[in-house]
């Protein structure tokens, strides 16, 4: 099993056709939900055809469980590897390595218009956490918050001796905020610095609840949505339940975001064009990763075991980012700045909502720059001046 972990691997196409034949679903699944992980893949390559950086894309061996456990990931009946889909583009010589780990609903490709950018500075590495995007989708049998959490954390520790990377930048955006998190707070002595991008998982519900969403919450209506939640009644559930014509309802999400009711930059037709089929793909897969959702958080989005409890264990130097307009409470990371023993920043960032790095890709590439600017310059002695267009709370 250890050679397997260690071990990173490219798929041949012969080995890609072997797989789908053996993993082939029946006719009639293919017809309602046109996808696969080939599809998923072929989404992305044509996604990150907009990209002008070389990379290379692996799928990295992280094997059939932790090692010494008797749990797979997790309950698993099988004993077949899983891998990770990892995606590292070019970079300039011992140019400091930076990890992206995308949230909830999302894989690697959202961080596409950043990747050019960051990669004049960093050696950039993005990857689709276990059960997301093109990794492996395992069935997700877990029980618990504290099994949930270590579904991504302990999948990611094996990706990262399989990569054997150490003293890197791990930046997590939303849900994959909180897993970056909670993976620097069991294993700092790996993680250089921590960027927290609209964070999820700071607060819990009584610390900031408003009045409108608490009266929502007593109405009937309130009651169903909870119901649904807890129910683990996914986006991605609705999607896949509407077959050929869930790709309309991608299409008209994507368009309507990141267009119409865009904060900031609007994506070009060619980018909503790439980027809707490649959402719809990897939503309209097999479920697996999804199913965290009512495990880590309840109705709401507010934590089962916030962060802010651990905020005074924080080993890691850490840059909080947020765009002016994300639905992200940033109060919650000041609160935890109070508790924290170590140096933390919080930026908040122009035209820029939940998703700030597609909504105003500048701005937030000067604040990642400027969080990481002794990284990036550790012979200079100087500091740089604060972005003018970006505010440090």
């Amino acid at each position: 099993m250890g050679e397997q972990i260690n071990t990173v691997r490219i798929e041949s196409m012969k080995e890609k056709d072997e797989k789908k034949e053996l993993g082939k679903a029946p006719s009639w699944r293919l017809k309602w939900v046109p996808t696969s992980t080939d599809h998923i893949i072929a989404a992305e390559n044509r996604l990150l055809s907009l990209v002008k950086t070389g990379y290379v894309t692996e799928q990295v061996n992280i094997g059939s469980g932790p090692p010494g456990s008797k749990i797979r990931w997790f309950r698993s009946a099988s004993n077949e590897p899983r891998f990770i889909n990892t995606v590292t583009f070019d970079s300039k010589e011992n140019a400091p390595t930076l990890v992206l780990v995308h949230g909830y609903g999302a894989s690697q490709g959202f961080f596409f218009r950043n990747f050019d950018a960051l990669a004049e500075h960093f050696r950039v590495i993005a990857i689709d956490q276990l059960g997301w995007g093109g990794s492996s989708r395992p069935d997700f049998t877990c029980k618990s918050t504290e099994e949930t959490e270590a579904w991504f954390i302990d999948s990611f520790e094996e990706w990262r001796k399989a990569k054997n990377l150490t003293n890197f930048i791990l930046l997590g955006h939303s849900l994959g905020g909180y897993i970056a998190s909670k993976y620097a707070l069991k294993h700092p002595e790996h993680v250089r610095h921590l960027i927290l991008v609209g964070p999820a998982g700071f607060t819990k519900e009584s610390e900031h609840s408003s009045e409108q969403y608490l009266k929502f919450k007593s109405s009937w209506k309130g009651a169903l949505a909870n119901h649904f939640w807890e129910s683990n009644f996914t986006p991605q559930k609705l999607v896949r339940g509407l077959g050929p014509w869930g790709r309309n309802l991608v299409n008209k999400y994507t368009g309507a975001r990141f267009g119409s009711y865009s904060q900031g930059n609007k994506l070009t037709e060619d980018e909503t064009k790439l980027l809707s089929d490649y959402v719809y793909h990897t939503l309209a897969a097999k479920a697996s990763g999804e199913l965290c959702l009512k495990y880590v958080f309840a109705f709401g989005a507010f934590a089962r075991k916030p962060l802010l409890e651990s905020a005074s264990e924080w080993k890691v130097p850490t840059t909080f980012i947020y765009g002016f307009e994300d639905w992200m409470n940033y109060q919650g990371a000041v609160l935890a700045r109070e508790e924290m023993k170590v140096p933390c920043q919080i930026i908040r960032v122009p035209q820029g909502g939940h998703f700030v790095f597609i909504d105003n890709p500048k701005g937030f590439h000067d604040a990642v720059i400027y969080a990481c600017h002794k990284m990036i310059n550790s012979n200079s002695l100087e500091n740089p001046p604060f972005p003018e267009e970006l505010t440090e709370i």
